[in-house]
């Protein structure tokens, strides 16, 4: 009986010193830069900070493939002070297989905004070594662009339709003035001639006023 009670508490971390160790195959390295990302509000790294981070592990996994991961699901080895240390995560139906890297870097990914806000870091100060870092949301503008393309365009259209009449106008004017300079001109030419012709009308010829009295005779 105390040999079934000794093995039941001792498998455990007997079978996790198995499984996780550094450079396992389906393992992966985290460093965290408690202290640069919160400098005097820095937290200590012990044995309650370790629970959280396999719990938001087994949050991730959950979430990811549908199924319930524990706590004991994550198995964590290889601290550091400084502070790192090594991960695998176990199968829920059997502790002795470990769940395949590929699904536990899509966990990981999926949830990334979780697991940083858990630990009050950023992708920077909570490293998943062989994990790229995920990227930001794009920023969705208040309007479409299809809408800003077409409003840039009708606004340049009716920009060029206020030109043309603007300068249809102009040119109206300028054709009218142009029309009234050549009309008085013309009006003047005429008066000038009629003038004229009254001063030759009123001219007597003094030649046609003497031969007439020799003609008679």
């Amino acid at each position: 009986m105390l040999e079934r009670i000794f093995i039941f508490l001792f498998l455990p971390s007997v079978l996790a010193a198995q499984l996780c160790k550094p450079d396992a195959p389906e393992g992966f390295k985290v460093r965290l830069s408690i202290k640069t990302a919160l400098q005097d509000e820095a937290y200590e790294w012990d044995g309650n900070e370790r629970f959280l981070f396999q719990a938001t592990l087994a949050f991730a996994m959950s979430r990811h493939t549908r199924q319930e991961f524990n706590v004991s699901n994550i198995l964590v080895c290889d601290e550091t002070p400084r502070v790192s240390f090594w991960f695998v995560v176990t199968s829920p139906d059997d502790p002795s297989q470990l769940i395949n890297r590929g699904k536990v870097e899509a966990a990981v990914r999926m949830s990334r905004n979780r697991i940083n806000s858990a630990f009050l870091l950023s992708d920077e100060t909570l490293e998943f070594v062989g994990i790229l870092p995920t990227l930001a949301a794009p920023v969705e503008p208040a309007s479409p662009p299809w809408l800003i393309v077409f409003g840039v365009v009708m606004g340049l259209v009716g920009a060029g339709i206020v030109f043309l009449l603007v300068s249809t106008v102009l040119q109206k004017r300028r054709k009218k003035n142009q029309e009234g300079d050549e009309g008085d001109d013309d009006e003047e030419a005429r008066v000038k001639t009629a003038e004229n012709g009254c001063r030759s009308d009123g001219i007597y010829n003094t030649s046609f006023s003497e031969d007439e009295p020799n003609t008679q005779m």
